[in-house]
């Protein structure tokens, strides 16, 4: 008697972790097409006009560009032509205040 209860619970605990254990990667569901992780940006059109502060985010390097190449007239000393959103703007490096904008027509 003491070998069959001592049998039935030994079964009992085998039974009951190999129960509960889930196979590894069982849904496969990490690399589903229809997968949204929210990593979308503010992709929204800005209304730029003169006078406003651009923002330091849109001043970081490489958004600079050569006037020459571009057509533009030279910026007076302090000032830098940057691109945003398919436009030219002629920024204060200091300040980020928005002296000129050219928009682009491509």
């Amino acid at each position: 008697m003491k070998r069959l209860l001592t049998g039935a619970i030994a079964l009992s605990l085998l039974a009951g972790s190999t129960a509960m254990a889930q196979p590894r990667n069982d849904r496969h569901d990490d690399h589903r097409y229809d997968r949204r992780d929210d990593r979308r940006g503010d992709h929204r059109a800005h209304n730029w006009s003169k006078g406003q502060r651009l923002p330091a985010e849109y001043r970081g390097r490489g958004a600079y560009v050569d006037y020459r190449q571009h057509h533009l007239r030279q910026p007076p000393r302090g000032y830098q032509w940057v691109r945003v959103d398919n436009n030219y703007m002629m920024v204060a490096l200091t300040s980020g205040l928005i002296a000129s904008i050219i928009a682009s027509q491509n």
